[in-house]
């Protein structure tokens, strides 16, 4: 029997009502209950609020805010790498085709300056500490920006060197005679490009010009260099020397006589440093002469000056024979005027 909220239960002995007296037991179990419940209800609650609804509570909203603030700064990052590699680009382009090129230097390959840092073991710390993909991108681009950078900045560092030795170049450019241009003293046998090989009769290139003349004829250097090698090719150059004049430039002198000269040494243009001869593969005496300019044979025509007057030529002889520093023995050969 219940009233007014009460509970009443019957007592056999007095035959009375008696209101029941509820046990801790029950208490305590309509507790757990009411909390279970507030539980679910809350839980059924968010699940309508957020999943049915769509609202977002209000710590997740602050977090996407947040985070859409981030992703933003990670766009206009990129947007800047953008550009700031495009500036490295149109350097680069300017560096290989124009500052390089004016110097003789070799180009920087493509895939030098754009070679990068491989795997993500650089970003090992981003990653666990929970870093996105698109941070972790973001972050190998600008290292590979900083590192092309530093390969601009140390070519240009290389050409600003080089350009402090330019009044240097007019003087190791390969611009003279390699022999005395008195025409009576030799005769051109071969030019540069294709012809008849004179052993074989085969079409081949020829990679320079040919002076036929005397044997033990002076044979004089181009241009200011030094002496990269002294060689002998029994089959082929014979005895030969090869100047490198930098600024991208070397000379060649083939099917020598005597050789005054040792690997090493500074030589100034107009300095003897051997004889013609017949050495090797030569189907005569004569000197081959090659110019060669960043690794590929040029024509020795739009260099030398076979037209040089005589005497012009025998004053830088005689200057560079009493300027030189080497101690070389050579045979008097005082050249007619």
């Amino acid at each position: 029997m219940s009233q007014t909220g009460k509970n009443y239960k019957l007592n056999p002995e007095t035959l009375l009502y008696e209101i029941e007296k509820a046990s801790r037991s029950s208490y305590f179990a309509r507790a757990v209950t009411m909390v279970v419940m507030a539980f679910v209800l809350s839980f059924v609650f968010i699940w309508v609020f957020t999943n049915v609804l769509g609202v977002d509570l209000p710590k997740t909203s602050v977090l996407k805010k947040r985070n859409s603030q981030w992703i933003s700064r990670i766009e206009v990052m990129n947007r800047k790498i953008d550009n700031y590699d495009a500036i490295l680009d149109g350097l680069a382009m300017r560096d290989n085709e124009i500052y390089r090129n004016i110097f003789g230097m070799k180009e920087i390959s493509y895939a030098t300056r754009n070679e990068g840092f491989a795997g993500d073991s650089r970003y090992e710390d981003l990653l666990s500490q929970g870093a996105s993909r698109s941070l972790v991108a973001t972050a190998d681009r600008v290292d590979n920006v900083m590192k092309k950078a530093y390969i601009q900045t140390k070519s240009f560092d290389a050409i600003s060197s080089l350009s402090k030795r330019a009044g240097d170049m007019v003087s190791c450019i390969p611009a003279v005679p390699p022999i005395n241009p008195d025409p009576s003293t030799y005769r051109k046998s071969s030019s540069f490009g294709y012809r008849s090989d004179p052993f074989t009769g085969a079409s081949k290139m020829h990679t320079g010009m040919d002076f036929a003349c005397k044997p033990g004829n002076p044979v004089y250097s181009t241009g200011d260099g030094v002496v990269e090698k002294v060689s002998y090719d029994l089959f082929g150059y014979g005895h030969a020397v090869t100047i490198d004049h930098g600024f991208g430039y070397k000379t060649r002198y083939a099917h020598l006589g005597n050789i005054y000269v040792a690997e090493g040494m500074k030589i100034k243009r107009g300095e003897c440093i051997a004889e013609s001869g017949n050495t090797g593969r030569s189907s005569g005496p004569h000197l081959h002469y090659e110019v060669i300019y960043r690794d590929r044979f040029v024509n020795p025509a739009n260099y030398l000056d076979m037209e040089m007057p005589v005497d012009e030529f025998i004053t830088m002889v005689e200057k560079a024979e009493s300027e030189s520093k080497n101690m070389i023995v050579r045979p008097h050969r005082r050249i007619k005027r």
